[in-house]
């Protein structure tokens, strides 16, 4: 009897990791809300919402002001990560206005558009329009030429919907402002590369992928190797780092 409810139990909860991982969401960067005048974009779709992502190829993307003048955000490129993620990178076709609240636009927006470019703001702990405000500032302070990445270890997590296999490295000598890292992870077995822009946490870079979704996946056994170039959300970035060889973490 109690094998039967342990078996039973483990069932319902693989089931319902399933169908978490089969939902949708939309993220949107910078996370910090004050911008330079000259900032990139970055909007990420997880898993249902990826098909939203693709359509921007034939979709025209806007900052809209306050007072309605729209600027265009030009696709740069669509980044497919290996797992339920994939991300579009923007740059505005000209200068943002300084002092300037903008929100974030589809053009012939669907109501479920509208919807689905809201996200949580935690000063009025309630679901808001995607906005940021410009500064008066061209460009943010370049980030500091020390920045390290130092390989930590590899980690697999198993959880009932599936493993969490990342990478970690440790960020060393990081400046206050947002960082992205463009991440590029190469299979040493078949040469495959694929190139995903991440972002830290609590001073640790995860490269791998969670229970449900990520940039990067591994298989079983095999040899890879990455490296990275960090940026401030003005796209200004350093240099290269020289490329780390690892095993798979499973």
């Amino acid at each position: 009897m109690k094998k039967f409810i342990f078996i039973l139990l483990f069932t319902l909860g693989v089931k319902s990791a399933f169908a978490d991982c089969m939902g949708k969401g939309m993220q949107f960067f910078p996370s910090t809300k004050e911008i330079s005048l000259n900032s990139m974009f970055i909007i990420q779709g997880y898993a249902l919402s990826q098909k939203t992502i693709n359509s921007f190829k034939a979709t025209t993307i806007y900052l809209e002001s306050e007072n309605g003048q729209l600027i265009e955000l030009n696709l740069q490129e669509i980044l497919k990560g290996q797992m339920r993620l994939t991300q579009a990178i923007f740059r505005p076709v000209s200068e943002l206005k300084p002092n300037t609240t903008y929100f974030l636009k589809y053009s012939d927006q669907k109501e479920n558009e509208r919807v689905a470019i809201r996200e949580y703001g935690s000063d009025k702990k309630e679901r808001e329009k995607v906005y940021w405000k410009t500064t008066d500032k061209k460009a943010l302070e370049p980030l500091n030429s020390n920045l390290n990445l130092e390989f930590e270890k590899t980690e697999v997590i198993y959880y009932a919907g599936g493993p969490s296999a990342n990478v970690i490295f440790n960020v060393k000598n990081k400046s206050n402002s947002e960082i992205w890292y463009k991440t590029e992870v190469v299979d040493l077995n078949t040469d495959i590369k694929n190139v995903f822009y991440i972002k830290e946490s609590n001073g640790k870079l995860n490269v791998g992928r969670g229970m449900c979704s990520g940039a990067f996946t591994y298989k079983s056994k095999g040899k890879y190797k990455v490296r990275f170039t960090p940026m401030n959300i003005d796209g200004k970035s350093l240099k290269t780092t020289d490329w780390k060889t690892f095993d798979s973490p499973l």
